[in-house]
């Protein structure tokens, strides 16, 4: 009794439409047998909607994620062709590098949330320094970097907690994902 009065509360609630209505002639013939499979290919025809929206999501949450982390670095890399463009021009008016980023007008944080980092070769000692995969430093006049996703940081690329890093080399000659360096 308690299956009859819930199966006819779901078919009163029931937006299937055509589906509702089949099962609602099913099921004043007598036929129960059909209309249970009736609604259950409604359910399964559910079930198989879910399943591609869950399927759809899984590839595009991801792709929707690594597109926004693509922009955050094109970001970061502006941000750090300005900032050197300030340091030059820094450099041009007062005959040296500043002591730090604050001395410059343009204060800024990283697209996550740091701030950015710098470093005069003016008076650093190797340690320092930011180096490459051969142990060389990465610049000769002065060191500017993004911390990256993970906000953290060491001195040489090829530790872990630096390869997403995104910095200037070169002098300015590279300016980008420490891992491509």
């Amino acid at each position: 009794m308690e299956l009859k009065r819930a199966l006819t509360a779901y078919i009163a609630f029931s937006t299937a439409g055509a589906a509702s209505r089949r099962f609602q002639s099913l099921k004043r013939n007598g036929a129960k047998a059909q209309a249970w499979r009736a609604l259950g290919m409604t359910l399964l025809e559910l079930l198989i909607t879910v399943a591609l929206v869950g399927l759809l999501l899984a590839i595009a949450v991801p792709s929707y994620q690594a597109h926004l982390e693509r922009g955050r670095i094109a970001v970061a890399k502006k941000d750090l062709m300005e900032l050197s463009m300030s340091l030059e021009r820094y450099l041009t008016s007062r005959n040296a590098y500043p002591a730090t980023l604050a001395d410059l007008p343009d204060h800024r944080l990283d697209p996550w949330g740091n701030p950015y980092r710098y470093l005069s070769m003016d008076g650093a000692t190797v340690g320092q320094k930011r180096k490459d995969k051969s142990l060389h430093p990465l610049n000769s006049d002065f060191d500017l970097y993004s911390m990256g996703p993970d906000g953290r940081s060491q001195t040489p690329l090829t530790a872990k907690d630096s390869r997403d890093d995104i910095i200037r080399a070169n002098n300015g000659g590279f300016v980008g994902v420490a891992e491509d360096y």
